[in-house]
């Protein structure tokens, strides 16, 4: 056999150079011919729908021509701008064009995925370019993540099964831009579940507030929807007054817990700081009891320590404590889990953390998608993860 000649660094950039030369022309040619081939269907599609001639002064003329619009689509021969076809009532989108897009729901997903993570419109498109190679207008993500709204409202008007048998209210506050300037906007938000460990964020609402009637009508949103509340046995809150009197209102026979957490925070803020750590461990002797009776017993042991020096304070524990004791009627296991708000705290770190880089939301209809998107995201991941604790008592 003869020596084989090694190839050379200059002959590979040949190739190379040969290659995208070749193959850059060719992708430059098959867009050239997609887009005259799609522009000319869709004049094809107007003139049969025009049926008069161009020009011509047909009695019974049913529409007029109206020249063109431009717009982008991503095909599997790259981002195309099209101008399509239009008279002054429709226009003549072609149907055979829909077999060549090529914006698989994965593109769709990311570009979603990136607008949700706080980045601009514009820069979106520049991240799905880097990773597809096509180039995608800010006017395209706009449209794509307008698409949210519908979801949003599907999810608002889903009936809701009456199996829920602990119910978790909260509040986070986000700031959204407004013509006068900035303002801070409440999202109310319902977290369920099921005796068997099954969960669910099953609402959110905007409100100026959390007022009284700011909650009843979340609550009520539940009550229409189909949480009539038959099978609930708790609901736990942070203590928030309007809440307490919305819960009253809406669903009057179940038991309502308030958050150990938020009332420690509210009793500490009125205590001087060499006193903090005392009282908060006999606060802690409360609903660390072993049961109701032994919660009371501790209870008067801090009221005999502390009344004294914060009368105020205790006197407000004690109007407290008949919703802060609620969850020793429930099953010893679940004691931790139900009296505290933790649970939906979570969640709203998971809010905070992707609503930080955003700064501030241009509209309430970008604070809905976000919020949207989030919770949809864990309702996913629940689907086949129950909470342990719930399942071990069911």
């Amino acid at each position: 056999m003869g020596k084989v000649t090694p190839i050379t660094e200059h002959f590979q950039h040949f190739v190379q150079d040969l290659k995208e030369s070749f193959w850059g022309d060719m992708q430059g040619q098959v867009q050239k011919a997609a887009k005259r081939l799609f522009e000319l269907l869709s004049e094809r599609q107007r003139d049969l729908y025009m049926v008069s001639a161009r020009y011509s002064r047909a009695e019974k003329r049913k529409d007029y021509r109206n020249g063109y619009y431009e717009r982008d689509f991503v095909t599997r021969f790259g981002t195309l701008r099209l101008r399509i076809a239009r008279s002054r009532k429709k226009g003549f989108l072609p149907e055979v064009l829909k077999k060549f897009q090529r914006r698989a729901e994965e593109v769709s997903l990311l570009i979603r995925e990136a607008f949700l993570r706080g980045i601009s419109t514009r820069q979106v498109g520049r991240v799905v370019a880097t990773l597809t190679g096509e180039v995608v207008s800010a006017q395209t993500v706009s449209r794509i993540t307008r698409d949210l709204d519908e979801l949003v409202q599907q999810f608002h008007q889903a009936r809701l099964e009456d199996g829920w048998a602990y119910l978790f209210l909260d509040g986070v506050s986000l700031r959204v831009r407004r013509p006068s300037g900035r303002k801070r906007v409440q999202m109310l938000v319902a977290y369920g579940v099921k005796k068997d460990g099954r969960r669910q964020l099953l609402a959110f609402m905007r409100s100026q507030g959390e007022s009284q009637a700011d909650w009843e009508g979340l609550l009520n949103d539940l009550y229409r929807r189909g949480l009539e509340g038959k099978c609930l046995q708790l609901i736990v809150t942070d203590g928030c007054a309007g809440l307490a009197a919305a819960i009253q209102t809406v669903y009057p026979r179940v038991a309502h817990q308030r958050c150990w957490v938020h009332k420690m925070r509210n009793l500490l803020e009125k205590v001087r700081r060499r006193n903090r750590d005392a009282v908060k461990a006999d606060a802690q002797a409360i609903y660390l009891a072993e049961s109701r009776a032994q919660a009371k017993t501790a209870f008067r042991d801090f009221r005999a320590r502390w009344k004294r020096e914060y009368g105020s304070m205790v006197k407000q524990l004690e109007r407290d404590l008949p919703q802060l004791l609620s969850f020793f009627a429930l099953p010893q296991h679940l004691w931790r889990k139900l009296r505290t708000t933790n649970i939906i705290e979570r969640c709203f770190v998971e809010v905070r953390r992707r609503t930080r880089p955003m700064v501030c939301f241009v509209n309430v209809r970008s604070v809905d998608r976000i919020i949207y998107s989030i919770f949809q995201k864990f309702n996913l991941e629940w689907k086949n993860r129950t909470l342990r604790v719930f399942t071990q008592a069911a």
